[in-house]
C-alpha cells in the first residue's frame, strides 16, 4: 500500500480539461492515481491560484496583497512531486472557498532563488503571510492541516 499525500490539481491555471476546482473534494481514487502518474500533464496554478514564476511577478503580488489588507498564501511546488500533485485539488478549492485570501504558488524550478532565500527544503511547503511577515507555515500535503490552518488565518481580525 502506498502512501497518500493529498495535491493534484492546482497545477492547471492553462490546463488541459481537467477541470481542477470542479467536482468532487479530491478524494476520489481516480484522482489519487492520476495525480501519481508522472505522465499525466498538470499545470501549478488554476482559477484564484496565481503562479508566481518570476522575481518581478512576486514583487507586484506581494504588493498588491499589502495594499489591499490581504493575507497571503504562498505555496513553494512542483509538478513533478506527487505529493505537490495531490494537494492541488485541495488547495484550489479552498483558493475558491476563501476570496478575501490570495493564494500563490512557486514553481520551485522556475525560481530555485526564491526557494532557497525562504528556506525551502521539501515541496510542498506553505507559507502564511500577512503584511509580507509570515504567519505560520505548513510542510507537507496534509489537507486537514491545511484547511485548518487556512480557516484559522481567515478568522484574525484585519
Amino acid at each position: 500500500m502506498t502512501a497518500r499525500c493529498c495535491w493534484p490539481k492546482i497545477f492547471s491555471s492553462y490546463c488541459c480539461n481537467f477541470s481542477c476546482c470542479n467536482g468532487a473534494d479530491g478524494e476520489d481514487d481516480q484522482d489519487q492515481i492520476n495525480a501519481d502518474d508522472p505522465n499525466r500533464h498538470i499545470e501549478l496554478a488554476t482559477g484564484r491560484v496565481q503562479l508566481i514564476n518570476t522575481i518581478q511577478k512576486w514583487d507586484a503580488k506581494l504588493l498588491e496583497a499589502k495594499k489591499a489588507g490581504k493575507i497571503v498564501i504562498l505555496n513553494f511546488s512542483s509538478s513533478w512531486s506527487s505529493p505537490c500533485r495531490r494537494i492541488a485539488r485541495p488547495y484550489c478549492k479552498l483558493a475558491d472557498k476563501y476570496p478575501s485570501i490570495t493564494f500563490l504558488t512557486v514553481d520551485v524550478d522556475a525560481l530555485a532563488e526564491m526557494s532557497s532565500t525562504w528556506e525551502v527544503k521539501a515541496t510542498p511547503t506553505f507559507f502564511f503571510l500577512k503584511e509580507g511577515k509570515q504567519l505560520d507555515k505548513l510542510v507537507g500535503a496534509d489537507k486537514l492541516e491545511l484547511k485548518t490552518k487556512i480557516a484559522n488565518i481567515d478568522s484574525l481580525p484585519s
